[in-house]
């Protein structure tokens, strides 16, 4: 199930005797700011989509009180990260 390095590292953890690498609050901080820049940037595009699509998705983002290019961002997202797939 674990090989041994991560068993040492569950021992120091459930004993209490985990220690921090030396520049780990330094480190995190850096990764935090290198997440927040890449997923701050964003490209416009220009799609042409249904007008019966649009209309189905304001009237949606309206019931959730979402913007509507929030939805459709959202979806584009999780249709790029492969949390939803579409169907053939």
């Amino acid at each position: 199930m674990f090989d041994e390095e991560e068993m040492e590292i569950l021992n120091a953890l459930e004993n209490n005797k985990l220690v921090r690498s030396i520049n780990a609050d330094e480190e995190i901080a850096l990764a935090r700011q290198a997440a927040k820049e890449y997923l701050s940037k964003s490209k416009n595009i220009t799609i042409r989509l249904s007008l019966g699509d649009v209309t189905t998705i304001k009237h949606k983002a309206q019931e959730t009180g979402i913007p509507y290019q929030t939805i459709i961002s959202s979806l584009v997202h999780q249709y790029a990260t492969g949390r939803i797939r579409l169907e053939a």
